[in-house]
């Protein structure tokens, strides 16, 4: 990762393996799979690049929620995240006018809290404007369906 002033630039890099299975290296991390189940071609030796979009989301939401919580001195004990997309693969397969990637995401948060309700409402409001993968999906035009739950 370099850094020029204000911009940070990152990186991944690929090798396709066979069929639909690529090897992914970032930075020193060790290097993993990204495949595809059988019924959709693969041999189901590591996840989806669809789903490795919806853990980014949990990363990104498990990233920026302890960042805002320390700014607006908000208090938690834990987070529980489940993101969920829904895909047509009639888009997949070159089907013309259907959306090749997510047609609807639920995220879901569970966080363990003594805070108020609206001391939630606020921390999520803020975490949604700076979360850079949500915010991906709001410029993709996805239907988003957000929910945080107190616990």
């Amino acid at each position: 990762m370099a850094q020029t002033s204000s911009l940070v630039k990152v990186s991944a890099a690929g090798k396709w393996v066979s069929g639909v299975k690529t090897d992914i290296s970032i930075r020193n991390f060790p290097t993993f799979s990204m495949d595809e189940p059988e019924a959709l071609g693969g041999i189901d030796a590591g996840a989806m690049p669809l789903e490795y979009i919806l853990a980014a989301l949990n990363g990104c939401k498990g990233v920026m929620i302890p960042l805002v919580a320390k700014e607006l001195d908000f208090v938690f004990s834990g987070i529980d995240f489940e993101a969920t997309g829904i895909v047509d693969i009639r888009g997949l397969k070159g089907e013309e006018g259907v959306s090749t990637y997510f047609q609807k995401v639920r995220f879901k948060a569970n966080i363990h809290t003594e805070e108020s309700v609206e001391r939630i409402e606020e921390l999520k409001k803020e975490v949604e404007r700076r979360c850079p993968v949500l915010n991906l999906f709001i410029d993709a035009g996805i239907k988003l369906d957000i929910e945080w739950n107190k616990i």
